[in-house]
């Protein structure tokens, strides 16, 4: 995978992590995200490379683990021809994700990565799918990265319902012995 082979260019930089297996790798990025409260990042081959995340993409949703998850796909004039290792991983992952993208374009990786690290850490936590084609991850383009701090079709609103949080301290002030148990992101580093 090319963007793979990018990667020794920021050793310095990066942290890389080798698992023998897609599984290992997405349930080490998910245990990064829970102990570090960063987002995981885990890298996939195309085809049964990027299936082997989906159960560690549906236990990070259950668990509201942020990951970004990257995978390779067939070059973009292929997609639809049942070319070797083609997945339809947007379809396979949209149970699963909070956000997913295919990338087409080199030029659109940049931006896609922004987004992909803003939804993943925004309102309830969550994996997120990368599905770069080859010939995207092939290309040479100019680097624009623009941070992504927020865009119109997702815009998480949690509102606060006065009415609960009353009747919820009502009843903790009127309880004999009180046990709360607070959890928040799945972040179990302050707990």
């Amino acid at each position: 995978m090319p963007v793979y082979d990018a990667l020794h260019d920021y050793h310095d930089q990066l942290r890389h992590v080798l698992t023998r297996h897609e599984q290992g790798a997405i349930h080490a990025a998910q245990g990064y995200a829970r102990v570090s409260g960063k987002v995981g990042v885990c890298l996939a081959t195309s085809g049964p490379g990027a299936t082997n995340l989906i159960t560690g993409m549906a236990d990070a949703q259950i668990d509201s683990t942020p990951l970004v998850c990257i995978t390779g796909q067939v070059a973009a004039h292929l997609l639809g021809t049942d070319a070797f290792q083609e997945t339809d991983m947007i379809g396979i992952s949209m149970p699963c994700s909070k956000w997913n993208i295919q990338v087409r374009r080199v030029e659109d990786i940049a931006p896609a990565i922004a987004k992909a690290f803003y939804i993943a850490r925004t309102g309830r936590p969550g994996p997120v799918l990368i599905d770069i084609t080859k010939n995207a991850q092939v290309d040479f383009g100019e680097f624009n990265y623009v941070p992504c701090l927020g865009f119109r079709s997702f815009k998480p609103h949690h509102p606060v319902e006065s009415l609960a949080i009353a009747k919820a301290a009502e009843l903790i002030n009127a309880a004999e012995r009180t046990l709360c148990i607070v959890w928040t992101r799945g972040d179990f580093r302050e707990s």
